[in-house]
């Protein structure tokens, strides 16, 4: 017997790969978007339970308000301690974690009220946060790394030394793509990658239709 739609899918990859382009390309698509690491920004900003929880963990300093008084949070500080701290960054991945997930949740039922037949998770630790439970196929973006370099750098995200930190304490991609059911790899331009993304997408409504119904 059927279930009812939506096809669960995430999508992930490493700092630079090109994830978020290809989750774009999804939407334009008419897939449904939920955007794992925005909403934890969002919660970062707007949960008092999680507000708490990162005062309590990095000193109330981390946060402040802006000139219309809206609270602002100092990510650089909180980036700056977790790297030399994995402790605090596994307590901050405790803390919001669970309300991301519930925040899924949610945007699932709002998916199958409204009939859609494909909904995206994306996530930049996917399979790290156990995000990758309970959806029914995974996504892993990889690109050469000199790439994820000039990507990163063009968003402003620090030098090549500090971005290459950051991409060290991140999952290698060949750990990723083991543990994927669907691999993109992001090496021409863009409409190349925009090709293969429209391809996967046609694959993927046919193994949504094969699982899911619309009742």
């Amino acid at each position: 017997m059927k279930r009812t739609y939506p096809f669960l899918v995430g999508v992930t990859g490493g700092l630079g790969s090109g994830k978020s382009m290809v989750c774009r390309f999804f939407s334009e698509m008419g897939c449904r978007l939920f955007e794992s690491d925005q909403v934890a920004k969002e919660l970062q900003l707007h949960d008092p339970d999680v507000i708490k929880g990162i005062s309590e963990l990095f000193g109330p300093e981390v946060y402040s308000r802006d000139a219309s008084g809206g609270l602002v949070l100092d990510r650089k500080k909180i980036a700056a301690t977790v790297f030399s701290a994995p402790d605090k960054l596994d307590a901050l991945n405790r803390l919001i974690h669970p309300r991301v997930s519930h925040e899924f949740r949610k945007a699932v039922l709002e998916a199958r009220q409204q009939r859609t037949k494909i909904l995206v998770k994306e996530a930049a630790i996917l399979f790290e946060s156990g995000g990758n439970e309970g959806l029914d196929a995974v996504i892993v973006v990889v690109a050469d790394i000199q790439d994820r370099l000039e990507r990163a750098m063009q968003k402003g995200m620090g030098t090549p030394e500090e971005i290459k930190r950051r991409i060290a304490t991140q999952w290698p991609q060949e750990k990723l793509i083991a543990k994927a059911d669907y691999v993109l790899f992001n090496k021409g331009s863009l409409d190349d990658l925009k090709k293969e993304t429209e391809a996967l997408c046609r694959t993927l409504l046919v193994a949504a239709a094969s699982l899911c119904d619309t009742h």
